[in-house]
């Protein structure tokens, strides 16, 4: 079926246009043309009209399986709901976040986490999903698990995460002790026992990453460094093939980030907030200074059409810029060339979005030229 959206405010690289997209066999074919003969016609009534959001990195599938602790729900149900979740937000290629730390991080276990990721490998929703792993480097027992994971084509992303106290997200032991105390109930015993272990791990980790970093590339998977901080963890994550850097923890970082040619990625809900709920460094400061390359949801899907509001509102980006962080960047970061802009050619992955003086919503979500969510198909 040919389906021609009309009366569309269109955000494409080049800026804001009042237009048509003609979409057929999943793909942009035309744009502002006339509507071709027996095509289904939809009048979007001065909507806007932007490329699908790409998702790097979203935590949200925990909740999902897990809603409330040791309540375990069943993996349809809760890639249903999160397929769901997804094409209501205006997330049409989603990266889901699935941690490998072994007794670090409270209820991810790494034998579930196998489980979720191919689960999730071989789920064919509304939207697309993809395996984001996210491996502790201290971890010594699950470099030959995320191998496998590498071989078996599940991996879309793999990203190289190092909480050891002294470095990273926690400056001391006691910053390490008092979050795995407060979120996750250990005692002082396990998170002293936690950290001799990691710091017993902390000569293995370059090799480590070095290696799965060769393995993974052949694969296609792309790399991400995770909380880096300083020019020489950047410059490291550069060398063994990164294009993402996640959350930098400062604007040095995120400037040696991006001189070294890596896509720094920053939360939407930082942006929404104004602030990180762990105290690292604000998104919107980054952009600001012109170092923030992309936005992912983090650990909240709704935040991340509310937060490019933002920044075309209360920050002044243009249009075509602001997108670009919650597409195009993200596609070109993870070598998804055949979507993130709305262009002849690309696939239609698009999202209708009503604006009420600032606030957008979506009304209508299409993947590859089909509708998956909303009202008012043609």
């Amino acid at each position: 079926m040919t389906r021609h959206l009309e009366n569309a405010r269109i955000v494409t690289a080049d800026g804001l246009h009042h237009g048509s997209v003609t979409i057929e066999d999943g793909r942009i074919v035309a744009l502002n043309g006339d509507a071709p003969k027996g095509a289904a016609c939809l009048d979007l009534r001065g909507d806007l009209l932007l490329p699908g959001l790409i998702d790097l990195h979203g935590d949200a599938i925990e909740k999902e399986v897990e809603p409330r602790p040791n309540a375990f729900f069943p993996l349809p149900v809760a890639l249903d709901a999160i397929d769901r979740r997804m094409a209501a937000a205006g997330v049409t290629t989603a990266f889901h976040g699935i941690s490998f730390a072994e007794g670090e991080l409270g209820v991810r276990d790494v034998e579930f986490a196998e489980k979720l990721a191919r689960g999730l490998h071989g789920f064919k929703g509304a939207v697309d999903h993809l395996v984001h792993i996210r491996y502790e480097l201290t971890d010594a027992g699950s470099e030959a698990r995320v191998t496998r994971l590498i071989d078996d084509g599940v991996a879309g992303l793999l990203s190289f995460m190092d909480h050891t106290p002294g470095q990273g997200q926690f400056k001391d032991a006691a910053a390490y002790g008092a979050y795995f105390s407060r979120v996750y109930a250990k005692q002082d015993g396990e998170i002293l026992e936690k950290i001799s272990a990691k710091q017993a791990e902390a000569g293995n980790i370059v090799a480590r990453v070095e290696r799965l970093a060769d393995h993974a590339r052949p694969h296609g998977v792309a790399l991400a460094g995770h909380d880096d901080e300083g020019a020489d963890r950047v410059a490291f994550m550069a060398r063994v093939g990164a294009t993402i850097s996640e959350f930098p923890l400062d604007l040095d970082t995120a400037r040696a980030g991006c001189a070294a040619g890596l896509v720094t990625l920053f939360g939407a809900p930082n942006v929404l907030r104004g602030r990180s709920q762990s105290g690292a460094l604000s998104a919107r400061d980054a952009i600001a200074a012109g170092v923030a390359g992309a936005l992912c949801s983090d650990y909240a899907p709704q935040a991340m059409l509310p937060a490019l509001g933002v920044l075309t509102g209360e920050m002044g980006l243009g249009w075509s810029q602001a997108i670009d962080l919650l597409s195009g960047a993200p596609a070109r970061a993870t070598g998804l060339t055949d979507r993130g802009e709305i262009a002849q050619g690309k696939r239609a992955d698009l999202i209708r979005v009503r604006d009420a003086q600032g606030a957008l919503s979506v009304a209508a979500t299409w993947v590859a030229g089909a509708q998956v969510y909303g009202f008012g198909a043609p």
